[in-house]
C-alpha cells in the first residue's frame, strides 16, 4: 500500500522521572509536535526506549498518545521484536488501543535469514488491519533487509513502507526502485533526509524533529515542491544539529537537547548513560547557532 504517511514523523522520546514515565512532559512534547505541523508521532520506537519499559508503561504511553493526538496527527507504534509472536501481540494491542499504524523493526540478535524476514512481516501484517512499516537498521539489529527481500515484503497488502536507516545510499536507491508503486520509502536517518527524499522518499521518521519539528517539516515541503535549492540550504543548516544529536547512541543526545529546551525529558534509562558534558556543549552550540533560544 502507498500514501499512508507523507511529510514528517517524529521518533518521539519518552520522558522519564525516577518514578516512571513523565506524562506531564510527554503532553508538552506532543503538543509541541502538533503545533509545529508534525504529521505523525512514532511512540515506542528506538528513540522512545521501549526496551527498558514495562508492558504496563508501554500500554500507558500508547493510550496517552492516542488520547492526546488522535485526529490531530497519526500515531504509529513501535512493535518489533526478536520474537515474532511478541511482535504480533504488540501490534494487535497497539491496533486495539487506537494506533493508526505500527513500525516493526527487523528481529534483532537472532540474525534471521532473508526468508525469515519475509515470514516475520507476513505474520505481523496478517494479524492486524492497520498499516505496517518495516524498519531497517542493521547497525542495531545485525540483519539487513536487502532490496530484493523488500520487494517481496512490499507485496504484502498492508505493508505501507520501509524506514531505511542502513546508511547505504546505493542500497536505498535500489530498494526505492524495486518497491515503487507498491509501498513507500521513508528516511530513517536525519543526515540522509535530503538525498532519500530526493530519491523518491515520501516521509522522514526523524529524531531531530523532537527538537526542530517545524524546520524538518519545512524541509520535506520544499523537496515535495521541487525547490531543491532552498531545501539544500536548509538541509545543510540542519546538519550540525543532526550530527550533534548522534555524538552518542540515540536517544542520549536528543534527550539532553530536549532538556536544554525545557521539555524535562529526564535521563535515559540504564544501561544507557547520560550525555557526556562535552557532547551536551556541542549540541547546545549547534542549537544556538541554528537560532534556538535556550
Amino acid at each position: 500500500m502507498t500514501e499512508f504517511l507523507r511529510g514528517t514523523a517524529t521518533a518521539l522520546i519518552t520522558p522519564f522521572t525516577e518514578r516512571g514515565v513523565n506524562f506531564d512532559a510527554l503532553e508538552k512534547l506532543i503538543r509541541y509536535q502538533i503545533e509545529n505541523g508534525t504529521d505523525a508521532l512514532v511512540v515506542l520506537g528506538t528513540t522512545g526506549e521501549p526496551a527498558t519499559m514495562t508492558e504496563d508503561e508501554k500500554e500507558s504511553v500508547i493510550s496517552f498518545a492516542v488520547k492526546q493526538a488522535k485526529g490531530k496527527c497519526k500515531i504509529i507504534v513501535g512493535t518489533g521484536s526478536n520474537c515474532t509472536e511478541k511482535a504480533v501481540l504488540a501490534s494487535q494491542k497497539a491496533e486495539a488501543i487506537g494506533a493508526d499504524g505500527v513500525l516493526a523493526v527487523t528481529p534483532y540478535y537472532n540474525k534471521c535469514t532473508q526468508k525469515g524476514l519475509v515470514a516475520y512481516y507476513k505474520a505481523i501484517a496478517s494479524a492486524v488491519k492497520i498499516p505496517v512499516i518495516a524498519y531497517n537498521v542493521p547497525s542495531r539489529t545485525g540483519v539487513n533487509i536487502l532490496p530484493e527481500t523488500m520487494k517481496e515484503i512490499a507485496e504484502i497488502p498492508n505493508i505501507a513502507g520501509i524506514k531505511e536507516a542502513s546508511g547505504n545510499m546505493a542500497q536505498v536507491m535500489e530498494t526505492a526502485r524495486l518497491i515503487r508503486g507498491k509501498c513507500d520509502l521513508y528516511s530513517g536517518e536525519d543526515i540522509l533526509n535530503f538525498p532519500i527524499l530526493a530519491a523518491g522518499g515520501v516521509a522522514v521518521i526523524s529524531v531531530v524533529s523532537n527538537l526542530l519539528p517545524k524546520e524538518i517539516k519545512t524541509l520535506t515541503q520544499l523537496i515535495f515542491k521541487g525547490d531543491y535549492k532552498n531545501a539544500l540550504i536548509l538541509s545543510e543548516k540542519l546538519l550540525p544539529v543532526a550530527k550533534a544529536c548522534f555524538t552518542e547512541v540515540n536517544p542520549i543526545p536528543v534527550k539532553a537537547g530536549a532538556n536544554l529546551m525545557g521539555f524535562h525529558a529526564g535521563a535515559p534509562r540504564a544501561p544507557l548513560s547520560e550525555c557526556e558534558a562535552e557532547n551536551v556543549e556541542k549540541l547546545k552550540k549547534a542549537l544556538i547557532d541554528f537560532g534556538v533560544k535556550l
